[in-house]
């Protein structure tokens, strides 16, 4: 069937960053097929989105998405105090719990936006089930797109790192559950709903040698790798002591910056180390809400967007960003980027091209996904600028970023409607509230 989109303010996110005050987009199957100013030529089944702005659906680079069960904990810590709070409850972690949380956190970032997520998980207590396959299945009932990054943690307390020794897996076994996830899931198709990375946590919870046989793995199986770096003074201070470098001197040494590589925060980064990720086109998944909650610092993306380097938003784990919501990250990102560099450091485009585009980038999908072009999977978010909101503002785009987060007249996630007039059409909102409230009170 042919679906028009019409009548509405569509912000493409194309090379030219080409813009319509009143346009269509045509939709035929999961593809679109054409887009541009004015009624559409053609005959199908029309909606008019009057009163809309139509973008890409919105790719969260990063996110955890288990931590759903546990928000509103050590809601006064820093990073390292609040992972010690919560590791001990992580580790009572099952994959009931996972999939209950995933499956909430999943419906509420559709219905902000997001059409893509980057899920990293790294907890795999013993005789929890299968983890990833939670994350499937909760990704399958919300219908969107998952890049599941297979985690993993090898480096407890004895051996200096920060998890608990019965929170880490052994090298072998971090590495076995990678390839097994990789061998079971990852799709390399155009139109893949399910895809896997692999993701060693951190430099402070996994050893040198598992960083190193996860990047030989991935690109043996020609997946792509994801990690935490450079988020807090704490991690660089410990890098520097244990290793003589930096963060990004240390993942540079491993193998770890390349055009297959994002890495979450980036945060504390010295020039030499921008201009390093920019060269080698590493990734940048920037959680401003989340290093706001946790006082991590505000990562440098204008310096990095100048350097060359892919740069998109993510949400981050729940219990670090209890709002959970991919759209306001749009907002928040501008308004670090400014509070860092001034008014001109990010513009209300720039935002929305790192929330479509830039993230579609980290993720290897920027030929199938981030923008609206002929060709072009039908990822849409068709926000609803009608109301008190949003009444005045002329530029729909300056709603959408500066504003509140509007509402979803319509989400498609190849060309299937995931959200329609600000509802989750996929599943039951008040089931799934139940399931995870449920979840929640048997973790803790």
């Amino acid at each position: 069937m042919t679906l028009i989109l019409e009548n509405a303010a569509i912000a493409t996110v194309d090379a030219d960053g080409a813009e319509h005050r009143s346009g269509h987009v045509v939709i035929d199957g999961d593809t679109i097929t054409a887009v541009g100013p004015g009624p559409a030529a053609v005959p199908g089944e029309r909606i008019d989105a009057a009163g809309c702005l139509i973008t890409p659906g919105l790719v969260n680079t990063h996110h955890h998405l288990y931590q759903w069960a546990t928000r509103g904990l050590a809601a006064d810590a820093t990073l390292f105090e609040w992972l010690v709070h919560l590791y001990p409850v992580w580790k009572r972690l099952d994959a009931g719990i996972t999939h209950a949380a995933a499956t909430a956190g999943m419906a509420h970032l559709a219905m902000t936006g997001c059409t893509t997520v980057a899920d990293h998980h790294y907890v795999f207590p013993q005789d929890s089930g299968d983890q990833i396959e939670a994350l499937v299945a909760a990704t399958n009932r919300i219908g969107v797109r998952a890049h599941l990054v297979r985690g993993s943690m090898d480096r407890g307390e004895s051996d200096g790192g920060l998890p608990p020794d019965n929170l880490v897996e052994t090298t072998e076994a971090a590495l076995l559950g990678t390839e097994a996830a990789i061998d079971a899931h990852h799709d390399p198709a155009r139109d893949a709903r399910i895809r896997i990375a692999a993701g060693p946590c951190s430099p402070f919870s996994v050893s040198e040698d598992l960083m190193r046989q996860a990047a030989d793995l991935a690109r043996r199986t020609g997946v792509r790798l994801h990690t935490h770096l450079a988020e807090t003074l704490d991690e660089e201070e410990q890098c520097v002591a244990e290793n003589g470098c930096t963060p990004a001197e240390y993942a540079d040494k491993l193998g770890w910056l390349g055009d297959d590589v994002w890495l979450a925060h980036t945060v504390h980064l010295d020039s030499p180390a921008i201009r390093r990720m920019g060269a080698t086109r590493t990734g940048s998944a920037h959680c401003p809400t989340s290093n706001g909650r946790l006082g991590t610092g505000i990562a440098p993306v204008r310096d990095l967007l100048d350097a060359g380097a892919p740069v998109g938003l993510g949400v981050d784990g729940a219990a670090s960003n209890e709002s959970g919501g991919l759209g306001e990250e749009l907002h928040q990102a501008l308004l670090q980027a400014r509070q860092r560099g001034g008014p001109t450091a990010l513009g209300v485009r720039e935002a929305l091209w790192m929330g479509t585009m830039g993230g579609a980038r980290c993720l290897g999908r920027d030929g199938e996904l981030g923008s609206i072009e002929p060709g072009k999977l039908a990822d849409l978010a068709v926000w609803n600028l009608n109301g008190l909101r949003y009444a005045g503002i002329d530029d729909p785009l300056a709603a959408l970023v500066l504003g509140a987060t509007p509402p979803l007249k319509l989400l498609l996630v190849g060309g299937r409607t995931v959200v329609a007039d600000g509802e989750l059409r996929t599943e039951d909102e008040t089931a799934i509230a139940g399931e995870l409230a449920a979840a929640s009170r048997r973790l803790r």
